[in-house]
C-alpha cells in the first residue's frame, strides 16, 4: 500500500495506483472464480457434494472455493494442482481454472512480483528469468 491506501500494482509494463483499479481487478478474480461453479452446474455437477467428489477437494474447501468470496490472494497453488489432477473434471471447468491461473500469472488480478513468482514455483512451473532479475533489484 502506498500513501493514502492507494495501491501500487506491477501488470506487465504499466504501473497501476488506482485503488478502485485494484478493486475492479479483484472483482474480475472473482468472477473467474465463480465461472468454475457455473461450469461444473453446466455440466452436471450441481450439489455440493458432487462438486466437491468432481474437484477431488473436501466439501468446505469446494464450498469456499466456488463461492468465490476468497481473501485478495484468491485460490491457492495446491488448491489448483489438486483440482487439475481430478481425471473427471469437466473441459470446460478445467478450461475456465487454466485460463484463471494464465491470467494471474499474467498479473491480471493485482497480484505483486514476489507473490507472482511463488504461485509460479508451487504450481511447478519454471521461474522466468526475468521475474528473479526484477526481484533482485528492489
Amino acid at each position: 500500500m502506498g500513501e493514502r491506501g492507494v495501491s501500487k500494482i506491477n501488470l506487465g509494463s504499466t504501473r497501476i495506483t488506482s485503488a478502485s483499479c485494484l478493486s475492479e481487478m479483484k472483482a474480475r478474480q472473482s468472477a473467474r472464480i465463480a465461472e468454475i461453479r457455473d461450469a461444473l452446474v453446466a455440466a452436471g455437477f450441481d450439489t455440493l457434494p458432487k462438486q466437491a467428489a468432481v474437484l477431488r477437494l473436501s466439501k468446505s474447501t469446494a464450498w469456499a472455493v466456488l463461492r468465490a468470496h476468497h481473501k485478495s490472494s484468491g485460490l491457492s497453488a495446491s488448491v489448483i494442482n489438486r483440482i487439475l489432477r481430478s481425471p473427471e473434471l469437466p473441459p470446460t471447468a478445467r478450461r475456465v481454472i487454466e485460463e484463471y491461473v494464465h491470467e494471474k500469472l499474467l498479473g491480471a488480478y493485482g497480484h505483486t512480483t514476489p507473490a507472482l513468482v511463488r504461485f509460479r514455483v508451487q504450481l511447478g512451473y519454471p521461474v522466468h528469468p526475468l521475474a528473479i532479475r526484477d526481484r533482485e533489484h528492489k
